[in-house]
């Protein structure tokens, strides 16, 4: 499963240690399931539903086939074995709950907070699977590596996000550049869409900077491999502009293997 929806995380499980890769991808599936939920329900209650189901498991109260879902069965191995916070794990199902609707974030404090809340929960809750100790030293690494990972993320899917009248960029980004969120969905004011997406990518790869300057454990390295196309999707942003609605940024297969073995020998993302 963790293959065919997230294969980036599938890759950075093969190439962390032998002995953390269960429990990983149990971590990185449970990830996955959230993120496509909006894909699977025509509504947001429905949606909210699932999301409510994966909270009764983490807060004790598991309906009756919770163990028949490997998922839910893997990551509570994993959420037991690790001692992993159960708070953080429901805090990212609240922030899921955002992609549910169509609204989009006031400002960009409200952008990293959901972002701190999704991708940089996940690294840190990977690190604590590979090195508990080690972990403790990374957490502020883990926020921007996060923030940046998921606004490149939200890059890649802009062509979809603007189907579904999903708008990602904050509004007071899109009031800078004298848009609104209807005006930024049309895609006809070609010069403000491509200096909205220049401002958004600007602020993933500050964040990125920031990440790259603090020192990350050895031990907790393979919880960042994800990471390593961060850069080049966020710059194929910046080159696309306007046309990032129809262009197709996400770097082939074969370059993302690369880029993740690379990252593993220099130890950087």
């Amino acid at each position: 499963m963790l293959r065919d929806l997230d294969r980036d995380r599938y890759l950075a499980c093969l190439l962390s240690p032998e002995d953390k890769r269960p429990a990983l991808a149990a971590l990185y599936a449970f990830n996955a399931e959230i993120a496509r939920i909006r894909d699977a329900v025509r509504e947001p209650l429905p949606g909210e539903v699932r999301m409510q189901w994966w909270r009764d498991l983490l807060e004790g109260n598991a309906h009756g086939d919770s163990q028949a879902n490997p998922v839910a069965a893997g990551l509570m191995d994993c959420v037991e074995k690790y001692r992993l916070p159960r708070p953080t794990l429901i805090n990212l199902l609240e922030a899921r709950i955002f992609d549910l609707y169509d609204d989009p974030f006031e400002d960009r404090n409200a952008l990293e907070g959901y972002a701190g809340e999704t991708a940089s929960a996940i690294i840190q809750l990977a690190s604590l699977i590979l090195d508990p100790q080690a972990a403790a030293g990374s957490a502020d690494a883990a926020g921007h590596a996060g923030v940046a990972q998921a606004m490149a993320g939200m890059m890649l899917l802009a062509p979809l996000h603007r189907r579904r009248g999903q708008v990602y960029i904050p509004v007071d980004i899109l009031s800078a550049t004298g848009l609104n969120r209807e005006a930024f969905l049309a895609g006809e004011d070609k010069d403000r869409i491509t200096a909205a997406i220049d401002i958004f990518c600007a602020i993933a790869l500050d964040h990125l900077g920031h990440a790259r300057k603090t020192k990350v454990d050895a031990a907790c390295f393979p919880a960042y491999l994800p990471v390593a196309m961060t850069e080049t999707v966020l710059k194929s942003a910046k080159k696309a502009g306007a046309s990032l609605f129809e262009a197709d940024i996400q770097p082939s297969l074969v370059r993302r293997q690369w880029l993740m073995t690379k990252s593993v020998f220099l130890k950087r993302f």
